[in-house]
């Protein structure tokens, strides 16, 4: 049996100091896409300048001009060898 798994932000942001939640932000732009089996999504949000990124097994509909509560932790992808800052994003619900 799998343990259950807290997806109450208030409760994940207790367990995990480096995660950061926000609520009713808009979203700009949301691209889609493939890599290997996965659907790398990119969303980014009103007024901040770093892409916020999840992986999806499916396609998910479009929530460019959506309000959404993220919780997210920083993180740093590297790109043609060039570091770049990137939000990793743990949970995403339509506010």
């Amino acid at each position: 049996m799998r343990k259950k798994t807290a997806t109450n932000p208030k409760k994940m942001l207790a367990r995990h100091d480096k995660l950061v939640h926000s609520e009713d932000v808009k979203v700009v732009s949301h691209v889609q896409r493939e890599e290997g089996e996965w659907i790398i999504n990119t969303v980014m949000i009103e007024g901040v300048d770093v892409p916020f990124r999840y992986k999806r097994k499916k396609k998910y509909k479009d929530l460019s001009g959506a309000r959404v509560n993220l919780t997210y932790y920083p993180d740093q992808i590297s790109v043609a060898g060039i570091q770049m800052e990137v939000m990793s994003v743990v949970r995403i619900k339509i506010a």
